[in-house]
């Protein structure tokens, strides 16, 4: 376990209801995972591997049962599976990033009460705090000569207020002043509202003083940053167009001269230019975008072009999926990407000209909640491959590869996991009874399930759904699945169309048509495992958050075979949503077309409040109070009307929680503590008797 984690006993935190089943449900085996086991979880993150290929930095994040957060600190693992703390997990400390000579470990660290850059000396062990900002930094990138840093920070500019109050007598207690609001873009999920300011690029010398800022003007610049191969300019992305906030997805790659703050931009198309790199050579940048056409997906093509700009040529034309993050090879011959297929994700290796290859699988393990795909690599100069691995029963790990076969090099969760009866994760694949289109699912079968169908047992069955709604899920641990199998429950989670990973036009399916025919999708993937037996088809039940919480809506709406249903986070009414979100210049024209009085009729007709008269299902609705992405009031006109119509339904407010409700542990146990309560409660006697 990580340092920080002691011997302290884990309580269960209070609720303001008791989460205990009206049935109690028997446990296939005494040890299954509890609400409380989340404080014991552990997964591995940002990665940096050396030179060699022997040694590979990371973050260990643990969950702080004092202080209800995730934290992280830095740690070392060799390939003889060697692990050395490098800072002393008493603070967060995150993003290490080696010196190019690899004499030095830059990091981001909490030490002094706030978010500041630290370097860490490894010969001699010694540690600096290099900055003392006003704003936490990110994105730190070494210059090749390893004489600067540079990294992102957040600049505040002055609030807006054209009206001043006058004659306040001294001493005297009025009101917080009002606060004036012009921009277009003015709130954000996780942030809340925004202060007056934008993100900026920073140069700070390796041996400390005062940050020279380099970037200027009222635009967002950062994201990757590379490094020119003479260490003397830097290429970036921002908007920095003129209408940036009514074109949120419209970045492109610039050329800043670190001496001359002289800028060039390298891009000039509608559409994202980001996450650029420059290879090793200093010949050539390698970034990720697409052309802009105003649809709900497009794939993310990897691309190349002269260090200085100019023409540049898309290396992945003909490749049907998204490219995720890229790293050159150290003899610029190539880059390796990562990419999402069929709900996982990989490597290959993209050679400049020349046919792709995988070079790693199983890359994953850093959703935590929710089984979603998606993980993180690093490259070293000889080839040697570092990622997070994916096991559908174990939060991420640490891998190496070079050759045909990982080496795991750390085990962070067997104190926690190897001594728990932990849900098989197996594949379900199925077509849609729509139009026999190709569904992949996945079904979590509880403990003891072989040994109980053998026996004759039926289960209960919950259909938990993705949100994006263009995203995906796939054999990755999560631990609210797990939660759910640990009581009794076989889950099953899909892709229905509209899902990432298989292709453009599979995810471009729902376009301007969501939900739509994903019901037929999620309905048929219910069939298939009651195909299976050992289903309890009076005991269905139905979940998902986001996109999957819009998806829950419009399930009960559009049928009565469930027993009980949770909303989560959901988006009800189009048009209120559009009305209400942070980012809504990109969802009305993206997702619809046109704004909401302009197609009144298309965005009530993919509205779940539209089909709210046909619910009889015992409806819970579960939203955080502070998300700004799917705003509580679209939980709350649910809430209302399921009461109008006489539907037994319940409403739980997650206080101070964001969209990603599980950023604080204790949330992610309420949630799911809640859902399996409603659905406990909803049983039907005669099988909850069964399983006492």
């Amino acid at each position: 376990m990580n340092l920080i984690k002691t011997s302290i006993a884990l309580a269960v935190l209070a609720a303001p209801i008791a989460l205990t089943p009206r049935f109690a449900m028997a446990e296939t085996a005494q040890n299954t995972l509890k609400l409380e086991d989340v404080f014991t979880l552990e997964y591995a993150s940002g990665l940096d591997i050396t030179h060699d290929g022997n040694t590979v930095y990371f973050v260990r994040n643990f969950m702080d049962i004092q202080n209800d957060k995730k934290r992280g600190n830095i740690w070392k693992v060799d390939k003889n599976k060697v692990m050395t703390p490098v800072t002393n997990g008493l603070h967060a400390d995150y993003s290490p990033t080696l010196s190019p000579d690899e004499s030095k470990l830059a990091y981001i660290s909490t030490a002094s009460g706030s978010a500041q850059i630290h370097i860490k000396w490894l010969d001699s062990g010694q540690t600096g705090q290099m900055t003392r900002l006003t704003g936490a930094p990110s994105n730190l990138s070494w210059s090749p000569d390893g004489k600067m840093l540079a990294f992102s920070q957040f600049v505040k500019g002055t609030p807006k207020s054209p009206v001043s109050l006058s004659g306040k007598p001294e001493g005297a207690k009025w009101a917080d002043s009002a606060i004036f609001i012009d921009d277009l873009f003015y709130r954000a999920d996780g942030a809340g509202y925004l202060p007056a300011g934008n993100s900026q690029i920073f140069v700070l010398s390796a041996e400390g003083g005062t940050p020279r800022q380099l970037t200027q003007g009222e635009f967002d610049h950062g994201g990757n940053i590379s490094w020119s191969s003479d260490s003397k300019s830097i290429v970036f992305s921002a908007n920095r167009h003129k209408d940036s906030d009514l074109e949120l997805t419209d970045d492109n790659l610039y050329k800043i001269d670190v001496a001359t703050g002289n800028m060039l931009a390298l891009t000039d198309r509608l559409g994202p230019d980001n996450s650029p790199s420059i290879s090793p050579d200093g010949k050539l940048i390698a970034y990720l975008g697409y052309d802009e056409k105003y649809s709900n997906y497009e794939n993310t093509q990897l691309y190349v072009m002269d260090v200085n700009g100019g023409v540049s040529r898309s290396l992945t034309p003909q490749f049907d999926r998204s490219v995720g993050s890229i790293k050159w090879a150290s003899d610029s011959k190539g880059l390796y990407m990562s990419y999402d297929d069929k709900g996982e994700t990989y490597v290959a290796y993209q050679p400049i000209s020349g046919d792709r290859k995988i070079v790693a699988q199983k890359v994953g393990g850093l959703a935590f909640g929710r089984p979603y795909s998606g993980g993180e690599f690093d490259v070293a100069k000889n080839g040697t491959l570092a990622f997070t691995y994916s096991n559908p029963q174990r939060p991420a790990d640490i891998a190496i590869q070079k050759g045909d076969k990982p080496t795991i090099l750390t085990q962070l969760n067997e104190d926690a996991l190897a001594h728990k009866d932990i849900a098989t994760i197996k594949p379900l694949n199925l077509k849609s009874s729509y139009d026999d289109l190709p569904i992949q699912a996945w079904v979590a079968y509880p403990p003891g399930f072989e040994q109980g169908k053998k026996q004759g047992k039926r289960y209960p069955l919950i259909l938990e759904i993705h949100g994006g709604p263009v995203a995906n899920y796939g054999p990755h641990f999560s631990t609210e699945i797990q939660l759910m199998a640990a009581k009794g429950y076989v889950v099953v989670y899909a892709n229905p169309r509209g899902s990432d990973s298989y292709g453009k036009e599979f995810a471009q399916t729902i376009d301007k048509n969501y939900p739509s025919q994903d019901y037929d999708d999620l309905m048929s993937t219910v069939d298939a495992v009651i195909a299976q037996g050992a289903i309890d088809e009076s005991n269905l039940f139905v979940t998902g958050g986001s996109g999957g919480g819009t998806l829950t809506a419009w399930i009960v709406g559009h049928t009565e075979r469930f027993t009980a249903a949770v909303v989560a986070k959901p988006v009800i009414n189009w048009y209120s949503f559009v009305l209400t979100s942070d980012f809504y210049p990109f969802f009305y024209k993206n997702w619809f077309g046109k704004k909401p009085w302009e197609a009144q009729d298309l965005y009530m007709k993919h509205s779940p409040i539209s089909y709210v008269g046909n619910v009889t299902t015992p409806t819970m609705l579960l939203t955080g109070e502070s998300d700004h992405r799917t705003p509580i009031s679209e939980t709350e006109q649910y809430y209302q009307a399921l009461k109008l119509q006489g539907v037994e339904t319940a409403m739980v407010r997650i206080p101070g929680a964001s969209h990603g409700i599980y950023a604080r542990p204790s949330n992610l146990m309420s949630k799911v503590g809640y859902i399996l309560w409603w659905f406990d409660e909803h049983r039907s006697d005669a099988e909850s008797s069964n399983n006492k």
